[in-house]
């Protein structure tokens, strides 16, 4: 199977898992221009199961070194499956309240107070577990993309009156929650796999086996979670699950099926580099998709267009904070 050799290598594919976790959401906003999220959240859900099955039948089986992806899967213990799943479970509530964040607040709210605080839990939570790193740098890291939060949470009361309604206050709490539900789903992940790569831990998975279990737990845990969104929606009215297939056109099944696809692939090549990276490391680089989606959010979704000229500096100073505590993230592995 491929696996990554160098921190360097780890370090790209976590940059790269950057731009995946801070991009599909993109998708969304198109789809649900045409019908309710919870419509676009099962192809979404498919998505990453999909690709992530792809993936372990092709750079899983890839090689010489590791084990392949069915000798890996059937020699699993009972405890990494279950491990694995939960993570699943976990991640999908906390994504599909995310997503209705997004829908009710937009991405330059949702995506950096959620994953903002999804970011500063998961690197502690991941790090008491398997400290890797220098402590003092990493968590000066977490604390300049804390600042990041706040500087965001300023910039959203800057909004008029007319865009600040109590629907977009409903989806901040929503985003809150989501991001320490969030915060906990990676550690479930981490338990089920192996860090030695080349000769995996008897159990253990390999990331490519523990992609596939964990994705297929959020496709299974969202009949649980996103048909109780569409009978109880936040905002809106029910959602009727025959509009799926009498409503659904193959270009908006495919949007969210992309969209899926974009953030399973970058969540794959974040369990591989964790092996070089440590679990704390590697999930708070992912995790400053927070950035990305930022950034779509406000030069191209143009979500803050209607604030006040001050908040273009609360918004300079947030991606300034979030830039300082990526790069501090990724020294803590080396100082």
């Amino acid at each position: 199977m491929f696996i990554v050799h160098s921190y360097s290598m780890a370090v790209l594919l976590c940059v790269i898992t950057m731009i995946c976790w801070g991009s599909w959401a993109n998708t969304q906003k198109l789809a649900t221009k045409s019908w309710p999220f919870q419509l676009f959240y099962w192809d979404y859900a498919l998505g990453t199961f999909l690709i992530s099955l792809i993936l372990a039948l092709t750079l899983g089986n890839f090689g010489a070194h590791g084990r392949p992806f069915l000798v890996d899967l059937f020699q699993a213990g009972r405890a990494s499956f279950i491990s694995a799943l939960i993570g699943g479970f976990i991640f999908n509530l906390a994504n599909i309240l995310l997503v209705a964040a997004i829908d009710i607040a937009g991405m330059a709210v949702a995506f950096p107070v959620g994953i903002g605080i999804a970011l500063v839990l998961g690197v502690i939570v991941n790090y008491l577990k398997v400290p890797l790193g220098n402590p003092l740098v990493l968590f000066i890291g977490v604390a300049a993309i804390a600042v990041a939060i706040i500087l965001d949470a300023i910039a959203y009361k800057q909004l008029s009156r007319k865009q600040a309604s109590q629907h977009m206050v409903k989806g901040l709490i929503i985003a809150i929650v989501a991001g320490i539900l969030m915060g906990f789903f990676y550690r479930f992940v981490a338990a089920s796999m192996s860090m030695n790569l080349v000769n995996p831990a008897s159990g253990k998975f390999t990331p490519y086996t523990a992609a596939v279990i964990f994705t297929f737990g959020i496709v299974i845990s969202n009949f649980i979670w996103n048909t109780y969104v569409m009978k109880k929606p936040f905002i809106g009215s029910p959602v009727a699950f025959i509009d799926y297939i009498k409503k659904g056109a193959p270009k908006l099944h495919m949007v969210g099926l992309f969209g899926g696809a974009i953030w399973g692939l970058g969540s794959l090549l974040n369990f591989i580099a964790a092996g070089k990276a440590g679990f704390a490391i590697s999930y708070g680089l992912g995790q400053g998709a927070t950035m990305i989606a930022a950034f779509w959010g406000v030069f191209i979704w143009r979500e803050f267009k209607h604030a006040a000229k001050k908040t273009n500096v609360l918004l300079t100073l947030m991606f300034i904070a979030y830039f300082i505590g990526l790069c501090l993230i990724i020294a803590a592995r080396v100082l």
